[in-house]
């Protein structure tokens, strides 16, 4: 995949380094399970795409930094598992919300929705959803 050819961006994510560079990375079944073995993403930023139709199936936090969720279209309330309890964030798009380093979140679709990820991938950890 080039540098300067047009892509899917909910198929490739966009590395961002914390030099000049943006790089597209192709997506695979086992990314984040492998990211940490990926020495080159340890630093930097990652922008991902995704449509969401259904309800996250997990929680997931990012230990290494805050993450940017920018939704593009449609609706979602993004749950946020803080300290004093959970947070509910009531995204319509087009908005935005910072989510804190370390803190577990994740999304309950309202509408169909696109949204726009930047993130500190290194160290992205998941846990299932109570019962």
């Amino acid at each position: 995949m080039g540098r300067s050819g047009a892509f899917e961006l909910t198929r490739t994510y966009v590395h961002l380094s914390d030099g000049p560079e943006a790089t597209p990375i192709e997506v695979t079944d086992d990314f984040w399970a492998t990211i940490d073995r990926r020495p080159e993403l340890a630093q930097g930023r990652l922008v991902t795409a995704h449509h969401f139709h259904e309800d996250w199936p997990h929680w997931e936090r990012h230990p290494e930094g805050d993450e940017i969720v920018f939704l593009l279209e449609g609706a979602m309330s993004l749950v946020l598992d803080e300290p004093e309890g959970e947070r509910v964030v009531e995204l319509r798009g087009p908005s935005a919300c910072l989510v804190p380093r370390g803190v577990w979140h994740r999304g309950i679709v309202r509408e169909p929705t696109d949204a726009v990820f930047i993130t500190r991938g290194k160290g992205t950890e998941h846990r299932p959803l109570r019962p």
